[in-house]
């Protein structure tokens, strides 16, 4: 079982930047794609972004192409998500999942909250 720490979120203004963090627990954590979600208030949770296992490739959703970098370094077994120009609808909970195609799998972690003033 892989257990999932997110971390890095916080108030920041439009236009501004943040970087995601999302630990991993477990060895077989390099085995797996990787994908960040987020959930806005009222929202269902939505996918964001999803990085394969070796890292050669990454899927965007149209909403944050461009500006979301997905990453991840397998010897730290973490992921990352750098966000810049942030929009006011970027507000969500941001969670890290195993991923397949664009549904996650595995277990959540307690997610970390994003919020972009106007």
């Amino acid at each position: 079982q892989v257990q999932l720490v997110e971390s890095g979120g916080g108030l920041v203004q439009a236009g501004g930047s943040l970087r995601l963090s999302c630990a991993a627990s477990g060895r077989t954590f390099s085995d797996y794609a990787m994908g960040w979600f987020r959930q806005a208030p009222g929202k269902e949770r939505e996918f964001v972004a999803r990085i394969s296992w070796y890292g050669a490739s990454t899927y965007y959703t149209d909403s944050v192409k461009g500006r979301f970098t997905i990453s991840r370094d397998n010897a730290k077994n973490t992921v990352y998500l750098q966000m810049n120009s942030l929009k006011p609808e970027d507000t969500a909970v941001y969670y890290c999942n195993r991923i397949m195609g664009q549904a996650p799998i595995g277990s959540w972690g307690q997610g970390t909250q994003v919020t972009v003033s106007s």
